[in-house]
């Protein structure tokens, strides 16, 4: 069990960005692997942090991993290979129906609503 943890910060221009805290503020520099579809993503950086005991790291997405459906990435600390964490990113048309979906359940929820307000309104005159 890694004495890491890993809390994101930010993501902009492709980079998903996080802090990486240790429990032992005079630990090394972690060694950080990421993973996407079971292969390492190259583009990965690991620098000094805002305190002691911690480090930025930046993992530059993929220009081919930018694609339709869940793509998800998972971070480990490679000196006991567990998981520090995940990040997805979601997109295209899948999420589009998704979303038209619950559009039109909320609509159909609020119609519902109405005619049950209008209801009470009528038999409470």
């Amino acid at each position: 069990m890694s004495d890491l943890t890993l809390t994101k910060t930010l993501m902009r221009n492709s980079v998903w960005e996080g802090i990486i805290t240790s429990a032992n503020d005079t630990a090394a520099r972690p060694d950080i692997a990421v993973m996407y579809l079971d292969q390492p993503v190259d583009q990965t950086e690991v620098s000094e942090g805002p305190g002691k005991g911690q480090w930025t790291l930046k993992v530059s997405i993929p220009p081919h991993a930018i694609a339709d459906g869940v793509q998800t990435f998972v971070i480990y600390d490679s000196a006991d290979d567990s998981k520090l964490a995940h990040f997805s990113l979601v997109a295209g048309d899948p999420l589009a129906d998704d979303m038209r979906a619950e559009i039109e359940l909320l609509r159909a929820e609020l119609d519902m609503l109405k005619r049950a307000f209008r209801r009470h309104c009528l038999e409470t005159m």
